[in-house]
């Protein structure tokens, strides 16, 4: 095993020894006192070995996916907490990242972790007539729309939709599914539609990637958002803000528990949120969800309440800004 000063002397890529340079410098020439860290791994070693040249605090983002993938290897692991060790604040966007900061630093530190969720600045205005279009274009008039808009990589969870849609219809016999997005697995999620009974494979479609305007009117459009990912080898659900959009449009989601969705949605409250690896779980969401038009409005009233009262950026910013200076 390589001793702490092995680690320190063993040869870095030149662009890690640039970053300590120009960070540096930039320090030094506008009298910098503070770094707020926005990747723990490289950034995070530049800011730690410059802390200890010049007098700077700094306060180190984490949002899941980055910690998971730093822990995965042991060399990284012992500067991962050497980083967190010496950061004044540590600020994790979910609280399920917050727990396992808990776990790797000095108990006596516990009291710096910090979390601040992301948020939404808003969005644009409400649009009846285009809504009147894409229902009269899709010929959506008595369906419930089920709506998911995602990266389309297997741990999303689409396909787990994709899965229980002849439950689903069975219980609901008038819903339709449109998946917005794009990425690496899309021939796999239209490979899984085509296993469907053929009746059921026109109940879904794909939109492609959406523009801004586009994934509003999508989000307006729909009667139930529906993402439900799964933890894949590390890769987890950092916090998923478009629950936070679905919500600011009024709908109610149903979610799983993967990394920090749990501050995203609440189960019962503004959402619900079940196993995404179980398909009646979905199913019996989406059907509950479908066949109760007031429990769909009051959790979708609760949760652009709850988006509106807590998850708007210039609230956020003035947490961040608390934190930092040590502020209640």
């Amino acid at each position: 095993m390589l001793s702490d000063s092995e680690r320190l002397i063993k040869p870095w890529p030149i662009k890690w020894l640039a970053a300590i340079v120009i960070l540096f410098l930039t320090v030094i020439k506008k009298k910098i006192k503070y770094v707020l860290v926005g990747q723990i791994l490289p950034l995070g070693t530049a800011t730690w070995l410059v802390s200890y040249l010049l007098p700077i605090k700094y306060a180190v983002w984490l949002h899941g996916y980055d910690l998971n993938c730093a822990l995965a290897v042991p060399r990284k692991v012992w500067l991962t907490k050497k980083i967190l060790g010496r950061a004044h604040k540590i600020i994790c966007a979910n609280s399920y990242t917050a727990e396992q900061v808990k776990v790797i630093i000095d108990q006596k530190q516990l009291g710096k972790i910090k979390i601040v969720n992301p948020g939404l600045a808003g969005r644009p205005a409400y649009d009846e007539t285009v809504l009147k279009k894409l229902r009269d274009l899709y010929n959506l008039g008595n369906k419930i729309v089920l709506f998911s808009l995602g990266r389309l990589v297997r741990r999303k969870g689409f396909d787990q939709v994709i899965k229980a849609l002849p439950l689903i219809v069975k219980e609901t016999p008038s819903l339709v599914y449109y998946l917005a997005g794009s990425g690496p697995d899309q021939d796999y999620f239209q490979d899984q539609v085509k296993t469907l009974p053929t009746e059921l494979r026109s109940r879904i479609q794909f939109l492609g990637s959406l523009n801004e305007a586009e994934k509003w009117h999508w989000l307006d459009l729909c009667d139930i958002f529906i993402m439900t990912p799964r933890d894949l080898a590390g890769d987890i659900e950092g916090f998923g803000i478009v629950y936070l959009e679905a919500a600011l449009a009024g709908k109610p989601v149903v979610a799983s528990q993967s990394g920090g969705v749990a501050d995203a949605v609440l189960d019962n409250q503004t959402g619900l949120v079940v196993d995404g690896e179980n398909l009646t779980a979905i199913s019996q969401a989406i059907s509950k969800l479908a066949s109760y038009q007031g429990l769909r409005q009051r959790l979708g009233d609760n949760a652009r309440q709850r988006v509106i009262k807590d998850f708007h950026w210039s609230k956020l910013a003035k947490k961040v800004y608390n934190i930092v200076n040590e502020l209640k």
